[in-house]
């Protein structure tokens, strides 16, 4: 069941944008019931083929298995600023492509959206509650989000995230950063390139010095749909690398699945 906010301002961005809301289906019959929140950028992309840029996530076939095992969801998908896309998801500007506003659109999710999200809907709002979630630029504000506001977010979802940007300064940022406990999940496709893959391992390496411990049941590939994982404490990593994957939503629309039952299960 997916509801739509049209037009929600951003007085710190100076913009307006459309915000999915995608409920489960027993919001409407547990009245009182609520229900852990992922935060998604590129909304545009994740079920709807019409405003996809290039196929879907396939979002609802993936909350639809989770709910089967139990794992049920709100999940928030924020649309993305257009052509400002980059400046919004880049918390460090770059040399070359410039960028950098990360922290007003932050303000906006956490200032603006998620208070009006928590009002509107049943929604858990205690951080442990929380995450973060997205590809590539979106998986840099998402995991650069995690470590600056770890008192509302603390899951992150990071695919494919783009370490490059800004000259690497989200290393830089994390490596001085009080680390947050919490989990995250971290993944990347094989086929990406040498230099995309070497620098998600980097990452890998440096939120386990961070204090983050890696989850030991973590593949190469995502777990089997119908495979249930055990309770685990907080402070996990879970790092995974892709050797079919791509930088592409078919490739973290293949993903996403084991990484929301990672993050909450």
């Amino acid at each position: 069941m997916k509801r739509t906010l049209k037009a929600v301002w951003s007085a710190q961005r100076r913009n307006r944008r459309d915000v999915d809301i995608y409920l489960p289906a027993s919001y409407r019959t547990a009245a009182t019931r609520r229900y852990p929140v992922v935060y998604m950028q590129d909304g545009q992309n994740l079920s709807d083929p019409a405003t996809a840029f290039a196929g879907t996530w396939d979002l609802e076939a993936a909350l639809e298995r989770l709910a089967a095992r139990g794992l049920e969801l709100i999940v928030v998908g924020v649309h993305h600023a257009g052509e400002d896309r980059l400046t919004e998801y880049s918390p460090f500007p770059d040399r070359k492509l410039g960028g950098g506003e990360g922290e007003l659109y932050l303000s906006f999710l956490v200032n603006t959206l998620k208070p009006r999200v928590d009002r509107l809907f049943r929604t858990r709002t205690q951080c442990d509650e929380t995450a973060i979630l997205g590809s590539s630029m979106g998986a840099l504000i998402s995991l650069y989000a995690y470590f600056r506001h770890p008192s509302v977010f603390g899951r992150a979802g990071v695919m494919s995230p783009s370490v490059w940007f800004g000259q690497g300064a989200i290393l830089d940022y994390i490596g001085a950063a009080k680390a947050p406990g919490g989990r995250i999940y971290l993944d990347i496709g094989e086929r990406e390139g040498a230099g995309t893959l070497k620098n998600a391992r980097q990452l890998a390496r440096l939120l386990v010095r961070k204090g983050l411990r890696r989850d030991t049941r973590a593949k190469r590939s995502p777990q089997p749909a119908t495979e249930r994982r055990a309770l685990r404490p907080a402070s996990l990593l879970r790092y995974v690398e892709d050797a079919d994957g791509g930088h592409s939503e078919a490739a973290w629309a293949y993903r996403l699945e084991g990484a929301l039952d990672f993050l909450f299960d």
